[in-house]
């Protein structure tokens, strides 16, 4: 029976025959074997680390409070209803520039039914609108401004979305308690469609 000549584990090179690896390559290979094994023995380590990481997060997440959800889920939203009214006037005034102020920007998303009155439509995309901070904070102050800026809001409303969707966002609807999964979705969605849409940009 002939013999099949195999390659040395190191070099790569002909074996003779009885020969697993050749003499000058035993330390070189060892050494190699050596060195793999450490990082094989990093990489372990570093799996376990991303790991344990994922599971700290779990656990801070399970503790954090749910407001804090909600603003996330809030923020996202709001970004996404800024990104979609672009270019459209303040849906209360009529402005499109208005004043920008040192904290915040110009622009709000402007809730129709207040978060405060109706927590349960704060996600209602109907409900809410580009609106500039001058209408959407200063009114809060104000309560006769405050009415004339909800009158505007209405009327504008109703010429976007159409009597049926108006009555729709004032129709009563189910107090929510929205959960940790439930809200961390909401922030997720709103993010890829606020992307989204900045992709569409020309």
């Amino acid at each position: 029976m002939s013999f099949k000549r195999t390659r040395c584990p190191h070099c790569k090179a002909k074996l003779e025959a009885g020969q697993r690896i050749h003499p000058e390559c035993i330390d070189g290979y060892a050494d190699a074997q050596a060195a793999k094994a450490e990082r094989a023995q990093a990489k372990a380590a570093l799996m376990a680390a991303k790991v344990e990481k994922a599971e700290t997060k779990r656990r801070l997440r399970e503790l954090a409070p749910l407001r804090d959800f909600i603003r996330d889920a809030q923020h996202a939203f709001n970004a996404w209803v800024r990104a979609r009214d672009e270019g459209l006037p303040c849906i209360s005034c009529g402005t499109l520039n208005p004043p920008s102020l040192s904290t915040g920007g110009a622009w709000d998303a402007g809730h129709f039914l207040s978060r405060g009155a109706h927590p349960e439509k704060r996600f209602m995309e109907d409900n809410c609108h580009r609106q500039c901070k001058g209408c959407n904070g200063g009114s809060a102050k104000n309560p006769a401004k405050a009415k004339t800026v909800s009158q505007r809001y209405e009327t504008e409303l109703l010429n976007r979305i159409g009597a049926a969707r108006l009555e729709a966002v004032k129709a009563p609807t189910p107090v929510r308690k929205w959960t940790r999964d439930e809200l961390t979705a909401i922030r997720d969605t709103y993010r890829a469609k606020t992307k989204e849409l900045e992709r569409g940009k020309p």
